[in-house]
């Protein structure tokens, strides 16, 4: 029998931290944060990590659980948060997923199956990658999965290891593991509540003021901090918005205001693919704030939606 899962989305700086911790205080609940970046210790300012104060002694789950050099990923997070909802659950309390990592949130809900692999496979295939080029691989991957082959260009380095990593080390292709994984029911009933402006120029500039608001509170020293402690600029964790500007200013000299600028500037388009990602959904209840958020005035709508 498939459960229903409470969880509280929308795209950035749209207040769903802070309605949750309302609404977990109403409703005995505990929450499970689905942000692809919460999960890395020491990133807290520009991941918007709430602190323990705002926190307000509600139990919060999947925050700091990777060091910033590990290449965390969706299946990681699936199965963690999996685990969490069972034990949240057991407990006699309600789990929120709170976040807007669209790819986290869905894979959870499907409880996607991801594929095996083997790290020393993976190597060896890197290398041959670098030796023979994309061309050759692609060409080896064609022999047992055309499918894939035909999806993927030489130069995708990593989907086309993958896909060869796949098939060596469970038997079966990519394009099997797929189909096999989209023909299975999801896992969770989702009560999706979305969260977001009436206009585009109020969340826009909710934005630029959290930004304004993370340097105030010491954005560039917590990146200055990483670097100091030997994290790569390469890394996933650094590739994040904030992270990623500042390492330029730090390391190649841009101007600091030309990197504020572009972690604005950035941090849009990402609201704007999250509410794409959102906008193809069925079902899904949309709460739309005026200038700022009114979370007094959300509280009863919301309560009804979960209850």
């Amino acid at each position: 029998m498939t459960s229903e899962l409470c969880i509280i989305t929308g795209p950035t700086a749209t207040g769903k931290t802070r309605l949750a911790i309302t609404l977990a205080k109403a409703l005995n609940g505990e929450i499970i944060s689905a942000d692809s970046m919460q999960v890395y210790r020491g990133m807290d300012i520009g991941t918007a990590k709430p602190s323990p104060a705002e926190m307000d002694g509600v139990p919060h789950h999947m925050l700091d659980v990777a060091d910033p050099w590990e290449d965390y990923s969706v299946a990681r997070y699936v199965e963690e948060a999996t685990a969490l909802i069972d034990d949240v659950r057991s407990r006699g309390k309600r789990p929120f997923v709170v976040g807007g990592t669209g790819l986290y949130i869905d894979s959870l809900v499907t409880g996607r199956r991801f594929a095996g692999g083997d790290p020393r496979v993976r190597e060896e295939l890197s290398a041959r990658y670098d030796a023979e080029g994309g061309g050759a691989l692609l060409n080896e991957l064609e022999a047992f999965d055309p499918e894939s082959a035909a999806r993927l260009h030489p130069s995708d380095k990593k989907r086309v290891i993958r896909a060869i990593e796949v098939y060596r080390v469970s038997g079966l292709t990519m394009t099997e593991h797929n189909r096999q994984t989209q023909a299975a029911p999801p896992k969770y009933r989702a009560k999706k509540l979305a969260l977001s402006y009436k206009n585009r120029a109020d969340l826009y500039a909710a934005i630029d003021a959290r930004v304004d608001g993370m340097l105030e509170a010491g954005l560039l020293a917590e990146v200055m901090g990483l670097l100091e402690r030997g994290i790569s600029p390469k890394a996933t964790a650094m590739q994040a918005i904030g992270y990623k500007e500042l390492v330029g200013h730090l390391e190649d000299g841009a101007p600091l205001a030309e990197a504020v600028t572009r972690i604005k500037q950035e941090s849009r388009r990402y609201a704007k693919r999250q509410l794409s990602w959102l906008r193809r959904e069925e079902g899904l209840r949309w709460l739309l704030w005026e200038k700022s958020p009114s979370f007094a005035d959300a509280l009863p709508l919301s309560t009804e939606f979960f209850y």
